[in-house]
């Protein structure tokens, strides 16, 4: 088995072995994955975090070996807490990092991969956190524009937007917004939730398509156009700006 990491802010994750191919999702800096396969410059793989599969391109990855990559899969999972900030190397060479990075078993603000020393004096984040830094973590994204497959604050997309501020905040749901609606419990009524629970919406044929996070007075948070708030009542969401509904509720999941 081979493994790799990202050590750029992120790495397109694509559907098919091609530059043109549509972006399913991104591997963001310092998540790694196991190599399944290899063909024309672009390499298989299956995500350590949610095991998403899809195809990345060679000359963007870092290969590791399994010493170091046992080392990193089993440090604490600490994570880049700014919007976007930078981490230095000791030729004093930076790199972009956002929202989500993993700091690679950082201590005193020094962390290495592949015997690379890297230095990140930003805030950082670790451990499991309530329902009400979920929120505080959500409105970090407010007014990041929406991009189908983005899971940075630079675009993100409805599903990529709750994973990433849950996976921040040390709690784990899938990629999909399909997916996420088969994990927690389903409350009846929008009523019975506490801001920080998920909305789930889907379309005419009953297929789950987007998602969103609970806030206060019947609003929600989540990324359509861009990350915005909008109201939610028992017919699904409201734009106030369009004068209409835009989604329509199909249940409600209390993950923790």
């Amino acid at each position: 088995m081979e493994y790799g990491i990202c050590i750029l802010i992120a790495i397109p994750l694509r559907k098919e072995p091609d530059d043109c191919s549509e972006m399913i999702s991104q591997v963001l800096f310092g998540e790694t994955f196991k190599i399944t396969e290899s063909e024309s410059g672009f390499l298989k793989i299956t995500t350590d975090y949610d095991q998403y599969e899809g195809w990345l391109a060679k000359n963007q990855i870092t290969e590791l070996n399994t010493e170091e990559y046992q080392r990193i899969i089993n440090a604490e999972k600490v994570y880049c807490g700014e919007l976007i900030n930078f981490i230095s190397e000791q030729d004093n060479s930076l790199t972009l990092i956002s929202l989500g990075a993993i700091l690679c078993g950082i201590q005193n603000h020094n962390f290495t991969i592949n015997n690379t020393q890297y230095f990140f004096e930003g805030e950082n984040l670790s451990g499991n956190y309530n329902k009400k830094k979920i929120i505080q973590t959500a409105y970090l994204y407010l007014n990041t524009p929406f991009l189908w497959g983005g899971r940075t604050p630079l675009g993100i997309d409805c599903s990529g937007f709750t994973q990433m501020v849950y996976k921040i905040n040390g709690h784990y749901i899938p990629r999909d917004a399909a997916q996420q609606a088969q994990t927690g419990e389903v409350l009846s009524f929008i009523e019975e939730s506490e801001p920080g629970d998920l909305a789930f919406f889907d379309d005419e044929e009953g297929n789950i398509i987007h998602t969103g996070i609970i806030l206060a007075n019947n609003h929600i948070i989540h990324s359509y156009g861009k990350v915005r708030i909008d109201q939610l009542d028992q017919s699904g969401i409201f734009n106030n700006h369009l004068k209409r509904h835009t989604h329509k509720l199909r249940v409600i999941k209390k993950i923790f």
